[in-house]
C-alpha cells in the first residue's frame, strides 16, 4: 500500500445549497469507487469531523502512487467535482501528504536538516 495520500476538504455547505452538497458527496463517492476500481487509486474513506472552532469539517483521505495522484488531480473529470463542489462548498482544500512508514522517514529527514 502506497503511503502517499491527498486531503480533499471542506469547512461547510453554503446555506441555501445543502442539498447540492449531499447530492454531489454520493457521486464523489462513486468517483472515487471508480477511480480505485480501474487502479488510479488505492483506497479511500471519508471522513466527518465532530463540531470544533476550526475550518476543516471534513474530508476525503485519498491513497495512492503519487504519479497516479497527480494524474488523477489533473484529470478533466476531477476538475470537474472541484468546480462543481465550488458552487456549493466553502473552504475548499486540497493537500497532499504521506501516512505510515513514510512519516518516519520524512521526520527523520527534518531532524537531519534542523541546524546543530
Amino acid at each position: 500500500m502506497s503511503n502517499n495520500v491527498i486531503v480533499y476538504g471542506w469547512k461547510q455547505s453554503i446555506p441555501g445549497r445543502e442539498s447540492l452538497s449531499g447530492q454531489h458527496f454520493q457521486e464523489f463517492l462513486q468517483y472515487l469507487q471508480q477511480q480505485k476500481e480501474q487502479g488510479a487509486i488505492e483506497s479511500y474513506e471519508p471522513v466527518l469531523l465532530e463540531p470544533h472552532s476550526g475550518d476543516l469539517h471534513g474530508f476525503f483521505l485519498i491513497k495512492g502512487d503519487p504519479s497516479r495522484l497527480a494524474s488523477l488531480t489533473g484529470s478533466p473529470d476531477w476538475v470537474q467535482h472541484q468546480v462543481r463542489a465550488m458552487l456549493h462548498m466553502n473552504g475548499m482544500t486540497l493537500m497532499r501528504g504521506v501516512a505510515g512508514p513514510a512519516v518516519m522517514e520524512r521526520m527523520g529527514m527534518w531532524m537531519s536538516a534542523i541546524p546543530r
